[in-house]
Protein backbone atom coordinates (compact mmCIF):
# COMPACT_ATOMS: atom_id res chain seq x y z
CA UNK A 1 0.00 0.00 0.00
CA UNK A 2 1.08 3.56 -0.62
CA UNK A 3 -0.76 5.54 2.46
CA UNK A 4 1.05 8.77 2.51
CA UNK A 5 3.15 9.35 -0.93
CA UNK A 6 3.85 12.42 -1.95
CA UNK A 7 4.58 13.68 -5.22
CA UNK A 8 5.25 11.92 -8.87
CA UNK A 9 8.25 9.49 -9.25
CA UNK A 10 8.11 10.87 -13.53
CA UNK A 11 10.19 7.33 -14.10
CA UNK A 12 13.76 8.25 -12.65
CA UNK A 13 15.15 7.63 -9.55
CA UNK A 14 15.41 10.33 -6.42
CA UNK A 15 18.86 11.94 -7.82
CA UNK A 16 18.03 12.57 -11.06
CA UNK A 17 14.45 13.26 -10.71
CA UNK A 18 16.07 16.05 -7.82
CA UNK A 19 18.63 17.31 -10.16
CA UNK A 20 15.42 17.39 -12.85
CA UNK A 21 13.56 19.66 -10.71
CA UNK A 22 16.36 21.97 -9.60
CA UNK A 23 17.38 23.01 -13.28
CA UNK A 24 13.62 23.49 -13.68
CA UNK A 25 13.36 25.62 -10.95
CA UNK A 26 16.54 27.69 -11.79
CA UNK A 27 15.15 28.01 -15.34
CA UNK A 28 11.41 29.38 -14.32
CA UNK A 29 13.46 32.25 -11.73
CA UNK A 30 16.02 33.04 -14.88
CA UNK A 31 13.64 32.69 -17.86
CA UNK A 32 10.25 33.48 -15.74
CA UNK A 33 8.35 31.30 -17.96
CA UNK A 34 9.22 27.56 -19.08
CA UNK A 35 7.44 25.13 -21.26
CA UNK A 36 7.78 21.55 -19.60
CA UNK A 37 4.79 18.56 -18.90
CA UNK A 38 2.07 19.12 -16.60
CA UNK A 39 3.33 16.79 -14.06
CA UNK A 40 6.89 18.20 -14.33
CA UNK A 41 4.94 22.19 -13.82
CA UNK A 42 2.79 20.87 -11.11
CA UNK A 43 5.85 19.15 -8.88
CA UNK A 44 8.19 22.13 -9.42
CA UNK A 45 5.44 24.64 -8.62
CA UNK A 46 5.11 24.84 -4.65
CA UNK A 47 8.68 24.59 -4.60
CA UNK A 48 9.20 28.12 -6.83
CA UNK A 49 6.28 29.06 -4.49
CA UNK A 50 8.46 28.07 -1.12
CA UNK A 51 12.00 29.67 -2.70
CA UNK A 52 10.46 33.40 -3.45
CA UNK A 53 8.74 33.48 -0.42
CA UNK A 54 12.15 32.67 1.26
CA UNK A 55 13.52 35.39 -0.65
CA UNK A 56 10.75 38.40 0.01
CA UNK A 57 12.48 37.53 3.98
CA UNK A 58 15.38 39.26 2.40
CA UNK A 59 17.85 38.49 5.27
CA UNK A 60 21.00 36.73 5.73
CA UNK A 61 19.57 33.51 6.63
CA UNK A 62 16.95 33.51 3.83
CA UNK A 63 19.42 34.04 1.76
CA UNK A 64 21.79 31.34 2.79
CA UNK A 65 18.82 28.78 2.91
CA UNK A 66 18.57 29.95 -1.37
CA UNK A 67 21.56 29.36 -1.57
CA UNK A 68 21.41 25.93 -0.08
CA UNK A 69 18.88 25.05 -2.37
CA UNK A 70 20.22 26.49 -5.45
CA UNK A 71 23.87 26.26 -5.22
CA UNK A 72 26.44 27.29 -7.90
CA UNK A 73 23.35 29.81 -9.53
CA UNK A 74 24.77 33.26 -8.13
CA UNK A 75 23.18 35.13 -11.01
CA UNK A 76 19.55 33.42 -10.44
CA UNK A 77 19.63 34.15 -6.54
CA UNK A 78 20.99 38.13 -7.38
CA UNK A 79 17.96 38.27 -9.79
CA UNK A 80 15.93 36.72 -7.25
CA UNK A 81 16.25 38.97 -4.00
CA UNK A 82 16.85 41.91 -6.55
CA UNK A 83 14.41 41.66 -9.28
CA UNK A 84 11.36 38.85 -8.40
CA UNK A 85 11.33 39.38 -4.85
CA UNK A 86 10.56 42.93 -4.87
CA UNK A 87 8.02 42.44 -7.39
CA UNK A 88 5.85 40.84 -5.25
CA UNK A 89 6.33 42.18 -1.59
CA UNK A 90 2.43 42.92 -1.84
CA UNK A 91 1.40 39.23 -2.48
CA UNK A 92 1.34 36.32 -0.24
CA UNK A 93 1.33 33.91 -2.57
CA UNK A 94 0.28 32.63 -6.09
CA UNK A 95 3.24 33.99 -8.07
CA UNK A 96 3.32 31.05 -10.63
CA UNK A 97 0.89 30.31 -13.37
CA UNK A 98 0.03 27.00 -15.18
CA UNK A 99 -1.02 27.96 -18.93
CA UNK A 100 -1.99 24.88 -21.25
CA UNK A 101 0.07 24.96 -24.45
CA UNK A 102 -1.27 21.82 -26.04
CA UNK A 103 -0.52 18.07 -26.73
CA UNK A 104 3.04 16.72 -27.53
CA UNK A 105 3.23 15.34 -30.80
CA UNK A 106 4.93 12.48 -30.24
CA UNK A 107 3.63 10.68 -27.03
CA UNK A 108 0.20 13.32 -26.55
CA UNK A 109 1.81 14.51 -23.07
CA UNK A 110 0.12 17.43 -22.10
CA UNK A 111 2.15 20.55 -22.14
CA UNK A 112 1.90 23.60 -19.77
CA UNK A 113 3.75 26.88 -19.80
CA UNK A 114 4.60 27.63 -15.99
CA UNK A 115 5.43 31.10 -15.71
CA UNK A 116 5.96 33.99 -12.89
CA UNK A 117 2.84 36.09 -12.48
Amino acid sequence: MAHRVDGRKLSRKRGPRLALYRNLIVSVLRYERVQTTEAKAKEIRGQVEQIITLAKRGDLAARRAVVSELPNEPLVIAKLFDVIAPKYADRTSGFTRLVHIGQRKGDAAEIVQIELV
